[in-house]
């Protein structure tokens, strides 16, 4: 999986400063995923939301729980089954001394860990969709803001479909990234079975302390908006995006939403490396992660094995790059 730039060595700002603080409370629980927890900061610095697919057990709900628990913000845990509601994330009105009265659903929380999203029918995904988009839910036509930030980092398992309802392109496109959860490395699955344990349950997750604020996010949101984006840089992402819908391969290319989500990104990842400018390898680096879930191959591609990873390989190699 793609791993965002390493932090300049000329002084961290405030994103890098949350990175090296998170990566090192996040890391006492959860080893070798240090680029998942990359892709978590980079989306939480934007406003995005992110979904992660990987096998069960490889602590993608224990990363979100650390870094919401590290980052001082609140977090709840949603288990998608098929009788889930839409109300039972939005929340409802109820009679409460004659008057109707709203009580928030789980989804007013800073963190919202949508485990195994795709186990839900259409009508309870979609209730996530204003709030991911607009930040707020609405109900019998009064709006009600969620607090901010907000992040919405959802799960899915790439192996079983078996009763399951994929996302549809409306929804993953409200993904800023889709990132890979692979099985962490011998040495890395080694230090895991080292840890302390109280039980089954890390006796380290204990260990892991507020080392941030849900302000210090914002004002990594604000040092990612001042990042410099020369029109070479913007040139270059439409190039790519549009490229995407001209392959023969690919039924659905990336919208413009999906320039957006990348231009953004690449400003993240300038960010993460103590730059204040967008250079090309912040562009091509995050298009796979970016992109990659967007795409609608032809049957024709999907028969010959042909996946995104091809599709954006083409893409990128047939896009001249800005000097």
């Amino acid at each position: 999986m793609t791993t965002l730039p390493p932090p300049s060595q000329t002084g961290p700002q405030a994103l890098a400063r949350l990175r090296g603080a998170l990566q090192a409370e996040v890391g006492k629980v959860v080893v070798g995923q240090g680029a998942v927890v990359d892709s978590v900061i980079a989306a939480m610095s934007v406003g995005g939301h992110l979904l992660l697919e990987g096998a069960p057990g490889v602590a993608k709900s224990l990363l979100a729980a650390s870094i919401a628990k590290a980052c001082s913000m609140s977090s709840h845990r949603l288990q998608f089954t098929p009788d889930m509601l839409p109300s039972d994330v939005t929340g409802t009105l109820t009679l409460r001394a004659g008057d109707l009265v709203f009580r928030p659903g789980p989804v007013f929380t800073n963190v919202l860990l949508a485990d195994e999203i795709n186990r839900t029918p259409p009508k309870t995904q979609a209730a996530l969709l204003e709030a991911m988009q607009e930040g707020q839910v609405s109900l019998d036509g009064e709006p009600h803001a969620l607090p901010q930030p907000f992040i919405v980092i959802a799960t899915q398992n790439p192996i079983e479909y078996e009763g399951t309802y994929p996302l549809p392109e409306a929804q993953l496109d409200r993904f800023c990234m889709k990132v890979s959860v692979a099985y962490p490395q011998l040495q890395d699955e080694e230090a895991m079975l080292r840890m302390r344990r109280s039980g089954l349950r890390p006796a380290t997750l204990d260990e892991v302390v507020p080392v941030a604020t849900a302000a210090d996010v914002i004002s990594a949101q604000a040092e990612v908006d001042a990042v410099v984006v020369s029109d070479a840089a913007v040139s270059y992402v439409a190039a790519l995006v549009r490229r995407t819908r001209d392959l023969p391969s690919v039924l659905l290319g990336a919208s413009p939403r999906a320039g957006v989500h990348l231009l953004t990104l690449s400003k993240a990842a300038a960010a993460l490396a103590g730059r204040g400018y967008v250079v090309p390898d912040d562009v091509a680096a995050l298009a796979l992660p970016v992109l990659g879930h967007r795409l609608v191959l032809t049957p024709e591609a999907e028969l010959d094995r042909f996946g995104p990873e091809d599709a954006l390989r083409t893409t990128l190699s047939s896009v001249p790059v800005p000097r």
